[in-house]
C-alpha cells in the first residue's frame, strides 16, 4: 500500500521542468533538478538540485522528488536501492556548496 502511495504521489508531482508553470515547489521554494545517469547502467544516478541555501529541508525533498521522477519516467518504478544505506533505510544526502545531491539505483523487479 506505501509503495502504491509514493507512485501516486511521484506521477502527481512529475512536473519539474523548465517550464514556469509546471514547476514543482517545496517549502516555498523552486530548487532547479538535474539527473546523471552511469553510461554502463542508467539505472545508477545521482539526482542533485540548486539553490539549497534557500532551505535545507525543502532541498532534501527536492532531490528526492527527482530521483523519484528519474525512476519513473526512465524505467516505470519508483523504487530505489539508496547507495550507502541498509535496505529499507532512506538516502542520505549530499551537499557541496548550494548543491544537494542524493545517489541511488533504479529497482527493477522481474
Amino acid at each position: 500500500m506505501k509503495h502504491a502511495v509514493m507512485i501516486a504521489l511521484a506521477v502527481l508531482m512529475l512536473g519539474a521542468c523548465a517550464e514556469r508553470s509546471e514547476r514543482v515547489y517545496f517549502e516555498g521554494n523552486y530548487y532547479p533538478p538535474k539527473t546523471r545517469a552511469e553510461k554502463d547502467d542508467r539505472r545508477n544516478f545521482t539526482a542533485s538540485v540548486r539553490r539549497a541555501s534557500r532551505g535545507i529541508e525543502g532541498a532534501q525533498k527536492a532531490a528526492l522528488h527527482e530521483a523519484t521522477r528519474y525512476c519513473l519516467e526512465s524505467f516505470g518504478t519508483s523504487e530505489i536501492e539508496w547507495v550507502g544505506v541498509a535496505e529499507g533505510q532512506g538516502p542520505i544526502y549530499g551537499r557541496s556548496g548550494d548543491t544537494v545531491s542524493v545517489t541511488g539505483r533504479c529497482i527493477i523487479w522481474s
